[in-house]
């Protein structure tokens, strides 16, 4: 059933080893750094969030009750929230569920927003460089980046976007034939 979105993975992840070798003098990123987990919504498209359920039906039993306590707790904490902000354009940012003693449990199967983690791209459709949120911890491009003008001074920003919509419907993704559904944040899909 994953045969050909795990062909385009590997491309993809091909793809993603040359645009990080190209940046590598800004990224930080390095074994045991868990930085980009511990807060986002993460989207996922169906297909992806059908595939990490492999990952995760793979897991060892400990494991999984691990995960399933994480969620539980992120969903009542999402309910706390909830409560607390009205605004339905803001995001309940969490830890992810897959994150067990600060390593992805389920790496191997993680979606296309885990493997763009640590890179900045330019988004088209927004019309500006994205980075990601370790730039205000004093990691990844931080030396690079002006927090009070929100500038980046690199001369080499990726040009290929990253957004998770862009990736699946690229020219890639289309060799493939992906069907990839519609695109939540991780949470949405967990709750059923």
């Amino acid at each position: 059933m994953f045969e050909n979105y795990e062909e385009f993975l590997k491309d993809f992840d091909n793809i993603l080893k040359l645009i990080f070798d190209s940046q590598k003098k800004y990224i930080k990123c390095q074994k045991g750094c868990y930085n980009c987990c511990k807060k986002g919504d993460y989207p996922f498209s169906q297909l992806e969030f059908a595939y990490i359920t492999q990952g995760f039906i793979k897991l060892n039993e400990n494991t999984k009750i691990l995960v399933q306590q994480n969620i539980r707790s992120l969903m009542f904490d999402k309910k706390e929230w909830q409560k607390k902000h009205k605004d339905k354009n803001e995001r309940f940012e969490h830890p992810c569920p897959f994150l067990i003693n600060n390593e992805c449990c389920v790496y191997k199967y993680r979606g296309i927003i885990c493997r763009t983690f640590g890179v900045c791209y330019y988004d088209d459709k927004n019309g500006y460089v994205r980075l990601p949120d370790c730039v205000h911890d004093g990691l990844n491009y931080a030396q690079y980046f002006d927090p009070k003008t929100s500038i980046l001074n690199i001369p080499d920003v990726p040009k290929i976007n990253l957004r998770i919509d862009r990736v699946l419907s690229s020219e890639l993704a289309q060799k493939y034939n992906l069907d990839y559904g519609e695109i939540r944040p991780m949470l949405e899909w967990l709750k059923g």
